[in-house]
């Protein structure tokens, strides 16, 4: 090896390693570099899930490295292939990249849902015990707005940092893809797992990803509950912060279900200021709390509209969510003015708490998700998975 590439490597070098074994030490900082590629549906490590095989340097700094995907035609195959090809390119002394792409073996990829499950079996991911902090977003009507704050407020979670997902459970009226920019993207389904698509940082699933263009879905009770449950165990969401739902409007079989799946979850009930709007959607309201769900609070939206001269036109008329909130016992969280960038961002799939951060709505959204992330939780009663040594 020449001097040169012999002194960029000691450069970058570690110095409890042996420099006489240039091959050994770049192969190692090639498997660190891989580390940092980060599989954008799985959302970890290619390394950790063990996408990376065999890695070898020759004494020219050539690198030869096995990427092996999860599935054949693997949505994501691009992004990683480019990622861990300029990963191994950049790391100090390797001269040249030969990047060889395979797919998982079915008992590598068993292997692989077995480690993203911890070795437990197929279960519903958020029982009782888990601290995934769930919000169930419903309404007592259609057209108030409750999916088009779902999809900016989970947008508006994971700006500041959580790991956030999004359940569209409104399995009649699903429009969570469209408003999120991921209509007719498809979920990858490992072996028995289902991957979600990930929007905005956001991790999605709806039953819009599973039917084509504007096929309508005519289901009853059990099918409903069936589709909601495999939501909840097939599809890996991982370690989340917070998991959004945006329920149906009314009182329906979902809803039912899921007080029955999530009896832990906790619900934000969504009206316009308009006096029947917010009768009819105190009556989810108390659906939820049948089943066993706390309600936290309400969400006013369609609240006014700013005028060039600073005065506000309220279109639905005002009170509507103040009222509902004292009838409940609960506040008010927010109340959203009504937004011709809110509706706009939504048609286009930029949510508009990243695309006009600025206006009105976006900012009582946004102020909503600092509350939602900032609210105490107690651990009483929660197990924590810790055991004596």
């Amino acid at each position: 090896m020449s001097s040169d590439r012999r002194s960029r490597i000691e450069a970058s070098g570690d110095p409890g390693f042996d420099t006489t074994d240039f091959a050994g030490l770049l192969n190692q900082r090639i498997r660190e570099s891989l580390s940092r590629v980060i599989d954008p549906e799985l959302r970890r490590p290619v390394t950790e899930l063990d996408m990376i095989g065999a890695v070898s340097v020759d004494e020219a700094g050539a690198a030869s490295v096995d990427l092996k995907l999860t599935i054949v035609g693997c949505p994501a195959a691009d992004t990683i292939e480019r990622d861990v090809r300029a990963a191994v390119a950049g790391t100090a002394g390797v001269t040249a990249v030969a990047l060889s792409v395979g797919v998982m073996s079915r008992e590598e990829r068993e292997a692989l849902t077995d480690k993203l499950r911890g070795g437990r079996p197929k279960a519903l991911q958020f029982g009782p015990d888990s601290l995934t902090r769930i919000y169930a977003i419903t309404s007592g009507k259609g057209g108030v707005g409750k999916s088009t704050l779902t999809a900016n407020l989970g947008v508006a979670l994971a700006a500041r940092g959580l790991s956030v997902g999004i359940v569209d459970a409104d399995v009649f009226g699903f429009s969570i893809p469209g408003l999120l920019g991921v209509a007719g993207v498809k979920p990858t389904k490992v072996g028995e797992m289902i991957l979600p698509p990930v929007a905005h940082d956001v991790k999605v699933i709806s039953i819009g990803m599973f039917v084509d263009g504007s096929q309508a879905v005519s289901w009853r009770g059990p099918m409903l509950h069936r589709t909601i449950q495999q939501f909840l165990t097939d599809v890996f969401f991982g370690d989340l912060d917070v998991l959004l739902i945006d329920l149906p409007p009314g009182t329906g079989d979902v809803a039912i279900s899921l007080g029955q799946l999530l009896p832990q979850a906790e619900v934000i009930v969504v009206t316009t200021p308009q006096a029947a709007a917010a009768e009819v959607a105190e009556r989810s309201a108390l659906v939820a709390r049948q089943t066993g769900q706390s309600v936290i609070g309400v969400v006013e939206n369609m609240a006014g509209l700013v005028q060039p001269d600073g005065s506000v036109l309220e279109l639905f008329g005002s009170g509507g969510g103040a009222d509902a909130a004292a009838r409940l016992g609960v506040p008010v969280l927010a109340s959203v003015p009504l937004s011709v960038a809110l509706r706009e961002g939504g048609d286009a799939g930029q949510p508009v708490v990243l695309s006009d951060p600025e206006d009105a709505a976006a900012r009582v959204i946004l102020s909503l998700a600092d509350q939602l992330a900032t609210r105490e939780r107690g651990l009483a009663g929660r197990k924590l998975g810790l055991s004596p040594r």
